[in-house]
């Protein structure tokens, strides 16, 4: 067996664990390219995950139309969740339409507004979230496990790409034909909102075109944070 076929193997495995043991279970997909591996590898399978994904308001149009290719494809509808329209009306005439480039403090509260409070509402009431996190992404996620605690919403979260490389990710989406967003294709290996993203040159860490203008060491959302202290408190045995 390849290493590549062992990988899908054995996230296959946790991913039909997630559902036997952790259900209601949601995959929380940023609709890029590794959430569509798992995208991918949760409908062909027919496993009872839900997918939803958080319409910030900000995404890129190809972003946007890979809910519609998914569609077209697996038949599939994702839901989506989006922000509450007083609070990003309030953030936006206080402090500006892009105040989120001043600081790291209103850009998280932009964060907040746009995604971790809309991520609130798509896990309640569900015993696990997954997510399409690789170690291999930061210097944020280098400790990253494929079963973790979340304390911030008292579930379990699940990263079953975690061991994933780049090129396995790659080599699985072209093996399988799996959709993907055409942004890839232009230097943006990692996609967020479309203010808070550009493409990378090369040799650039992947996440380096993520909220560019900070420090690496704060490049996440919130998602994954609690307190600003990411949230691998706690290590599955």
């Amino acid at each position: 067996m390849s290493e590549l076929a062992t990988r899908v193997r054995d996230t296959l495995a946790t991913l039909e664990r997630v559902a036997e043991e952790f259900s209601p279970a949601v995959f929380a997909s940023s609709l890029a390219a590794e959430d569509m591996v798992l995208t991918d590898l949760i409908l062909k399978a027919g496993l009872p995950i839900g997918i939803f994904s958080l319409e910030t308001g900000r995404l890129h149009k190809e972003t946007l139309g890979m809910v519609e290719r998914v569609q077209e494809r697996y038949g599939y509808e994702i839901a989506l969740y989006r922000p509450v329209q007083a609070a990003v009306d309030a953030y936006v005439e206080k402090k500006g339409i892009n105040a989120f480039y001043d600081s790291v403090e209103l850009r998280k509260e932009c964060c907040q507004i746009r995604k971790v409070e809309p991520l609130g509402r798509a896990l309640n009431g569900k015993k696990a979230w997954v997510t399409g996190q690789r170690r291999a992404q930061s210097a944020t996620r280098s400790d990253l496990s494929v079963q973790e605690y979340d304390g911030s919403h008292s579930m379990e979260k699940f990263n079953p790409l975690a061991d994933w490389s780049e090129q396995e990710v790659w080599d699985y989406i072209r093996a399988n034909d799996v959709p993907y967003n055409p942004l890839h294709d232009q230097g943006y290996p990692s996609i967020g909102c479309e203010p808070c993203t550009r493409a990378i040159q090369p040799g650039e860490d992947v996440r380096a075109g993520r909220w560019w203008w900070e420090n690496p060491d704060s490049k996440e959302c919130g998602l994954h944070l609690v307190d600003g202290k990411l949230i691998r408190i706690k290590k599955a045995s």
